[in-house]
C-alpha cells in the first residue's frame, strides 16, 4: 500500500511517500507552506506517486496556520482523487517506532505554552497551556528516569526542578510527514474526509480591543 503523507503542524511543512518498498520525502520550511506546498506534494508525486492509496494528515496539537494549511490541502486531495483520508496525531507521530514504557511527549507552542501528552502502560493523560500547570495536570509522581520526546528544550528545566530524571528521546523518523505516513498504512480511515479534524491543543493568543 503507498501511502502520502503531509504535515504542518510540527514546525516545517513535510510531505512523504510510503510504500513498495521506497520512502521519499520533501520538507520546506513552514513560512513557505501556503505557497509551496502543493508544488512540493506535486513534485514527490511525480518522482514516485506510485497507486496511491491513501493519504494520511497530521492533525495536531501544533502550529495553528501550518495546521489548517496542511488539513486544507490534505482534505482537498482526498476528495479530488477520492482516496481515503487518515488523521494521525502529533503526539503518535513523534513516538513511532520508539519502543518506550513511561513518556511524556511534548509540542511546542508559542512562548511559554505546550501541548503534553503522558503515557504508561496503566494511564494516559494530555493537557494544553502554560508548562507549570500542564506538568501539574499530567504528571504522576515519578520514581527513577522519565522518557520526554518532542520539542521539549522549555519542559526541561520544569522537570529538573521537580527532581525527575529526564532521558530525552529523538524520533527515528524525519521528517514528521514520514511518520505519519507509516502510520497511515495500518490505521482505518475516516468515514470521509470531512471527519478529520485539527487538534489545535491550545487556540491562538487573541487579543480584546480595547473599550472606546
Amino acid at each position: 500500500m503507498t501511502v502520502l503523507g503531509i504535515d504542518a503542524a510540527l514546525g516545517s511543512f513535510s510531505a512523504a511517500i510510503v510504500g513498495g518498498g521506497d520512502e521519499r520525502t520533501i520538507e520546506l520550511p513552514g513560512n513557505r507552506a501556503l505557497e509551496g506546498g502543493i508544488s512540493a506534494i506535486d513534485d514527490l508525486l511525480r518522482e514516485d506517486g506510485g497507486d496511491l492509496a491513501r493519504i494520511a494528515v497530521g492533525v495536531g496539537p501544533g502550529g495553528f496556520t501550518g495546521l489548517r494549511i496542511a488539513l486544507s490541502y490534505a482534505k482537498a486531495l482526498s476528495l479530488a482523487w477520492s482516496l481515503p483520508l487518515v488523521g494521525v496525531s502529533s503526539f503518535d507521530a513523534i513516538e513511532a517506532g520508539l519502543d518506550l514504557g513511561r513518556v511524556l511527549t511534548i509540542v511546542k507552542g508559542r512562548t511559554g505554552v505546550i501541548s503534553a501528552r503522558y503515557r504508561d502502560a496503566h494511564t494516559m493523560r494530555r493537557a494544553s497551556g502554560f508548562i507549570a500547570d500542564v506538568l501539574a495536570a499530567v504528571l504522576p509522581p515519578i520514581v527513577g528516569a522519565l522518557d520526554v520526546a518532542g520539542d521539549a528544550e522549555d519542559v526541561l528545566r520544569a522537570l529538573d526542578e521537580r527532581g525527575i530524571d529526564v532521558n530525552t528521546i529523538d524520533s527515528p523518523f524525519r521528517p514528521a510527514a514520514l511518520a505519519i505516513a507509516m502510520l497511515g498504512r495500518t490505521r482505518e480511515p475516516a468515514d470521509n474526509a470531512h471527519a478529520v479534524r485539527a487538534d489545535y491543543g491550545e487556540l491562538p493568543a487573541a487579543k480584546v480591543p480595547s473599550a472606546r
